[in-house]
């Protein structure tokens, strides 16, 4: 859930924590808490935002994690489709995006 949040926060960077709460698809409570304890790891830094909105952003140590995070998943995911063809694995992109972009479906 953490490297979830230190990637959405990488392509959003300063988002609002309702922002990332949606991104993860968790309350504005509970990515909250999350957010407290990445921030006692050194992972996020909260930064004053616009009148009383509170911004965050990846520390160099977040950074890092959330880039072994990513090299773990591409493993994995390399690991896991390496049985489909080139053409087996472009039909599954096809049909992923079909989903998630297929208004009522995704």
């Amino acid at each position: 859930m953490q490297w979830d949040a230190l990637r959405h926060l990488k392509a959003n960077p300063g988002a609002s924590l309702h922002d990332l709460a949606v991104l993860t698809f968790q309350t504005d409570q509970s990515f909250g808490a999350l957010a407290a304890r990445m921030e006692a790891r050194g992972l996020i830094e909260r930064v004053p935002g616009p009148g009383r909105a509170v911004r965050h952003r990846l520390t160099a140590k977040g950074e890092q994690v959330r880039k072994e995070g990513s090299a773990l998943v591409e493993s994995v995911l390399q690991e896991s489709f390496a049985p489909l063809t080139p053409t087996q694995l472009q039909s599954l992109h096809k049909l992923l995006n079909l989903l998630v972009h297929e208004p009522g479906l995704g």
